[in-house]
């Protein structure tokens, strides 16, 4: 029983999310009519919300996590801004880390849709809660999906448990992808003149989570891991990773009738986890003994065939021809799939806004708007484009004036003590740009330019400055003008979006391009690591996750425990076990982070689980270690997207090595229970250096 829920300090809801046992709990089917649910929600919560907002005023501080009763219902609270996230579990199936988790991601994907306005309280509830109750539909069924394509990829993939993008490992195929989308996507689209006047930044391949390749053009600006990981759940919420027969089979993709040949595929026996929305299939048909017949682990013999990986199949206009070993039919497959592949989801949800952090000539910038192009070329294999329209120089001015005044209304919170106003340094250069901004702005927007004067007025007298209230009072009016023109631009405004016919071109073109390759890169995913290559140099190694918290990339065997797909461990009570004991060791190693400790080894039964961070030069050397900040219970989580924990860790281990490049890397591992803890340990090192050179593959 869980519910995740947004409101206001003046108890209105924003935003809910609740599975059936909680809604059933809220209103019993036998309850008859009764008030609507929101109301409801209103009613059950009022009291918490306004208490939490009583201990703020007056103690400027609140309470952050308690159970219930007896221990029943666990909830956390986290105060963002002037909104009040709340996430209840009443099942026992959440932690109090992963429901603040959960809230931090709720925040993130907020910000990632509505950008630099979540800096205001009353233009984000605007957004949060449309006063059209359509539009709010609209807007709260876009978050509660994510919110499940999130919490399913928490529980199902590796690289969203430890928050780490995890690649497709294979440099030959690699390389060839970002030389193709550099010159034949991202050149093209750049150099034509439908695009009007949006610019491809960057362009990437995911086959299901995993990224394949990855190309900047040389003025974009960089990509980070976090919002690399945002962008891969957007996709996964777009396209929900199908099962394995279905990704194989053409027929369900064309919707249509193919003729029927031999399927070289239908061996494999993997399958992916499903979407949170999609019903389940009927598989009693493809469901086989475990006992009867083996399982075969198949990879398809075009894909690295001499035939497909030379250069001569990557030149532009070159036509795929079959192998002598591709039979006629898969042919025809091919060609009648391209034909009849159409749009797999309604054109409203792609292309997509969205807002992502960049550092820029101009200096550092959240939140910028870019335009997401999802491409999809077959179930579980899409181009996503990444596109900045002609505007993106306002964002960038917006945000500069948006960060003086933020700067600002800290030095008056102080008070006296940071002096008068008038004599701080940074002002001069702010008014002058605020005065050239709204001076471009041509009267456009009047209510900008009346705050603008007001402000002066106040700020500026030669008589007596008005009171710090005041001030405080005047420099948030003109936050809000400043986040209602950056509401107007990139919110409420259509956004800019790549014409249709460069879109269907870059999708026909990378799909001829990969078509020999579609089936080997679907299996590659389910089993892009597997353990075999690893137990003679490793006895007694269960499993292991490798992580570069610098480049925010992860490695790690395959783990895939479903109806139809399996790991090397089979699918049976013990792979169940072992992802269980690989899930419980990720949560384990974020708490004793959290207290400062950089190396765990624990015996858990059978079983010996360890973990190591440490940090190296650009050399692979590695550095002294050093003793790492304690963080409160109701921090930001430890990983990627929840504050970007590593980024902060890698800032301040590096005051004291300025002369060099730091690295910061990581190691699960999972080993016999009779394996010495000296070999665990002599183990752990001779596999990190036996992964850091294929770490760094080339990916930009």
């Amino acid at each position: 029983m869980r519910c995740v829920l947004i409101a206001s300090t003046a108890a209105e809801l924003l935003f809910y999310w609740a599975d059936a046992a909680f809604l059933r709990r809220l209103r019993p089917p036998h309850a008859g009519q009764g008030p609507a649910l929101e109301d409801s929600l209103n009613t059950l919560f009022a009291p918490l919300i306004i208490s939490c907002a009583a201990l703020l005023e007056k103690l400027a501080d609140t309470y952050t996590c308690f159970a219930t009763e007896h221990g029943r219902h666990l909830h956390v609270l986290h105060m963002f801004g002037d909104c009040l996230y709340i996430a209840v579990n009443g099942d026992g199936t959440e932690s109090e880390d992963d429901l603040r988790r959960t809230l931090f991601v709720l925040r993130r994907l907020v910000e990632a849709h509505c950008g630099l306005v979540t800096l205001d309280s009353h233009l984000i509830r605007k957004e949060l809660r449309p006063a059209d109750s359509e539009q709010r539909e609209r807007v709260w069924s876009l978050l509660r999906g994510l919110l499940e394509t999130y919490s399913h990829l928490r529980e199902e993939d590796q690289s969203f448990a430890v928050e780490a993008v995890e690649r497709l490992i294979h440099p030959q195929l690699c390389e060839q992808c970002i030389e193709f989308l550099e010159r034949q996507v991202v050149q093209y689209i750049n150099a034509s003149p439908e695009r009007g006047g949006d610019e491809v930044g960057h362009a990437f391949l995911l086959v299901h989570t995993k990224l394949l390749a990855f190309y900047s053009s040389r003025n974009a600006s960089s990509i980070r891991p976090a919002d690399l990981l945002i962008l891969i759940l957007l996709v996964q919420d777009l396209y929900p990773s199908e099962s394995a027969e279905e990704e194989l089979n053409p027929q369900s993709v064309a919707g249509k009738v193919l003729p029927q040949g031999p399927k070289r595929s239908e061996s494999i026996p993997v399958r992916g986890p499903g979407s949170h929305g999609a019903a389940e299939k009927d598989s009693d048909d493809q469901d086989t003994d475990d006992l009867s017949v083996p399982e075969v682990y198949y990879t398809p013999e075009p894909s690295p065939g001499g035939h497909s990986t030379g250069s001569e199949s990557w030149l532009e206009g070159t036509e795929m021809l079959g192998t002598g070993e591709a039979d006629a039919a898969d042919v025809q497959m091919a060609e009648d799939l391209l034909q009849t592949l159409g749009p797999l989801v309604p054109e409203a949800s792609n292309p997509r806004r969205i807002f992502l952090d960049a550092n820029l000539r101009e200096g550092y910038c959240p939140l910028l708007p870019h335009t997401m192009h999802c491409l999809p070329l077959w179930p579980g294999i899409s181009l996503v484009l990444l596109t900045k329209g002609p505007t993106t120089q306002v964002a960038v001015t917006l945000y500069q004036l948006l960060d003086g005044f933020l700067v600002l209304e800290r030095k008056l919170e102080e008070g006296p003590e940071a002096g008068a106003p008038r004599s701080y340094p940074f002002l001069a250069e702010l008014r002058q740009r605020m005065d050239k901004f709204v001076k471009k702005l041509s009267g456009q927007d009047i209510q900008l330019q009346n705050t603008w004067v007001d402000f002066k007025s106040k700020i500026f007298s030669r008589s007596e400055p008005g009171s710090s209230l005041e001030l405080l009072q005047a420099v948030a009016n003109v936050k809000r003008q400043l986040c209602s023109v950056y509401r107007q631009l990139f919110l409420a405004s259509a956004g800019h979006s790549l014409s249709q016919g460069l879109r269907d071109r870059a999708q026909k073109l990378m799909r001829e391009k990969l078509l020999d390759w579609r089936d080997f890169l679907l299996v590659k995913s389910r089993r892009n690591i597997t353990m075999v290559s690893y137990l003679e140099d490793f006895p007694g190694l269960v499993h292991f996750i490798y992580v570069d918290r610098t480049a925010g990339q992860m490695m790690a065997p395959s783990l895939s425990v479903t109806e139809k797909s399996s790991s090397e461990l089979g699918k049976g009570p013990l792979a169940a076990f072992i992802k269980r004991k690989v899930w419980s060791l990720i949560a384990l190693a974020r708490r004793y982070l959290q207290k400062g400790y950089t190396t765990l080894m624990l015996q858990d039964g059978d079983y010996c689980c360890s973990y190591f961070l440490w940090f190296e030069n650009e050399l692979g050397y590695k550095l002294e270690m050093m003793e790492v900040p304690v963080l409160s219970d109701d921090s930001a989580p430890i990983g990627m997207l929840a504050g970007d924990y590593y980024r902060k860790l890698l800032r301040y281990y590096s005051k004291n090595h300025q002369a060099e490049v730091v690295k910061c890397y990581e190691l699960l591992t999972v080993h016999l229970g009779i394996i010495p803890s000296e070999l665990v340990v002599q183990q752990a090192c001779d596999l990190a250096r036996r992964l850091w050179e294929p770490s760094r593959i080339p990916l930009l």
